[in-house]
């Protein structure tokens, strides 16, 4: 219930002094005339965290409905505390604090407002403390959220958290920004170093070095363990990413009415386009194979070596379903991993799996969870090929379980442990590099596997727009920047396949033999015209 309204009232207050400076007081000789001396007005505030009496006073005033007016203010804003003995000490701290000061009196909506989203009532609240307050109301995902921690724990709190949320600006924004990318690039060189230390380190010959070179090489291993540490760089798809999170977080502030300027907004950070798809053409794998650089983020590789993959994965590996099914129809590893057998329909005129559930990450935890999109959760058509892969699964499985006996965790999931349990999604990515680097093909990451699914829709004579649904992406902006120019490579290699695809008889160029078989022509034997 609220609380009782607290005493106040408006009275007279006499200013005269005498000839020291001295208030006279009651002694004022001016006391008796009806308006003599200035407007006041009192009222009693909550008591302090001792329990101590607290009076707000204010005196100055040169009418009486002014008085009245800044009266009423004050106990429209006591009022707002209710019976809450905690908000009460609040805004008792906050008008004595006023009172101390001779601040101005804010508005009620104001004072409202603060109290409403618990931040401090004086206007001192710190970004970093706005950022903690946003998180714990977020209503995102997990895994999402876990990202916005990691921006805000490794990024925004130490560059501009100690700043006044009201007072944050463009220039600090900017600055802190500026920062990261020179971390960047601090983090870049000396994770080249440390490649060319790792190189000078090492014995590359087969056999054991001679004296001289252990000596050396001793004095090299020394220097690489003095240096720091390989260290994640923050490009700039992920500068922007950052920048997302603290944009959300100050539109909110907006939304509570209070900043009223969101300065994430016109920090400059350069372009940061997706990372173009691109085939791991002969000549891209010989100079990987010479430099161990990676042309594209988004690497895929051709059918032939997609095709590589899958028998070595086939022999090797008992994930083999979850990774054919990956490459062939664009799941997630988070949509492979959490498959429900219940989902998935293998009989019928349309063999399909409903993409529900997905399994991802939160730390090191393993998370149930629904798609994050709406266009994710969709059926995904099966071709006969996966189908009996599927089937092959199922047996493996049956048998998996009457091995694991009282032991087998029944999940229900598609691809699981030996004895029934989840997958961890990371166990999954290391099986997958570990058949990688066994085949013996260029890099790719677990995720280019899904990308490489829309590599085979141009294979299988599709388009963009194929793609999109092959991959259920809610937009063909995003299908076509990754993979327009996967799409134009592969119609090069497509058309250049078609042409070698027709036997011909040419005539022999300027220099060439002449095909076994083929006509002479143009001479005077043949019934040509000498020159």
């Amino acid at each position: 219930m609220p609380s009782a309204r607290r005493a106040g009232s408006i009275y007279r207050r006499c200013e005269c002094r005498d000839g020291t400076g001295k208030l006279l007081g009651s002694k004022c000789p001016k006391l008796k005339k009806k308006n003599h001396g200035s407007v006041a007005l009192r009222q009693e505030l909550p008591p302090d965290a001792s329990g101590k009496r607290r009076t707000f006073r204010r005196t100055g005033y040169d009418e009486v409905t002014k008085a009245q007016g800044d009266l009423s203010r004050l106990q429209a804003i006591l009022e707002l505390a209710g019976a809450d003995e905690a908000d009460q000490q609040r805004v008792g701290d906050y008008l004595a604090d006023i009172n101390r000061r001779r601040g101005d009196i804010p508005q009620v909506d104001e004072v409202k407002r603060r109290l409403g989203v618990g931040v401090p009532l004086d206007g001192t609240t710190t970004v970093a403390q706005w950022l903690d307050r946003w998180m714990a109301t977020k209503k995102t995902r997990d895994t999402t959220n876990a990202g916005y921690r990691s921006h805000i724990r490794v990024h925004l709190a130490p560059r501009l958290g100690h700043l006044r949320l009201d007072r944050l600006s463009v220039g600090h924004v900017q600055a802190a920004f500026d920062a990261i990318a020179e971390d960047a690039d601090t983090v870049r060189a000396e994770n080249a170093a440390r490649r060319e230390q790792e190189q000078r380190a090492a014995w590359g010959r087969p056999g054991r070095p001679p004296a001289s070179e252990r000596e050396r090489l001793a004095v090299e291993r020394d220097r690489l363990a003095a240096m720091p540490p390989y260290r994640k760089i923050t490009g700039l798809a992920t500068r922007h990413a950052i920048r997302r999170t603290l944009r959300a977080a100050l539109n909110r502030a907006i939304a509570e009415q209070l900043i009223t300027f969101n300065p994430a907004k016109y920090v400059e950070l350069g372009s940061s386009s997706r990372p173009k798809g691109l085939l791991w053409t002969d000549e891209r794998v010989a100079r990987w194979r010479a430099t161990g650089e990676r042309p594209s983020p988004v690497m895929v590789w051709t059918p032939e070596q997609l095709g590589a993959f899958l028998d070595e994965a086939e022999c090797s590996s008992r994930l083999y379903a979850l990774y054919h099914l990956v490459a062939h129809h664009g799941l997630r590893r988070g949509e492979g991993v959490g498959a429900d057998w219940a989902n998935v329909h293998l009989d019928g005129p349309q063999p399909r799996i409903d993409v529900l559930t997905e399994i991802v990450v939160d730390g090191w935890t393993p998370v149930e969870t629904v798609p994050k999109t709406d266009s994710s959760m969709a059926s995904v058509m099966l071709d006969r090929g996966t189908v009996d892969v599927l089937r092959e699964h199922r047996v493996r499985q049956d048998s998996e379980r009457r091995a694991a006996g009282p032991k087998w965790t029944e999940t229900g999931k598609v691809f699981t442990t030996e004895t029934g349990a989840w997958l961890h999604p990371e166990v999954v990515s290391k099986e997958f590099r570990r058949l990688v680097e066994l085949a013996g093909l260029p890099p790719i990451n677990l995720r280019d596997l899904r990308h490489g699914a829309a590599a085979l829709v141009k294979a299988g004579g599709g388009d963009v727009h194929d793609a999109k649904v092959k991959l259920r992406h809610s937009t063909i902006t995003l299908t076509s920047d990754t993979y327009m120019e996967l799409f134009t490579e592969y119609e090069q290699e497509l058309t250049e396949r078609a042409a070698a695809a027709v036997p011909r008889a040419r005539r022999p160029r300027d220099g060439e033999p002449a095909a076994e078989g083929a006509e002479p022509s143009g001479d005077a034997d043949s019934g040509g015209v000498e020159a």
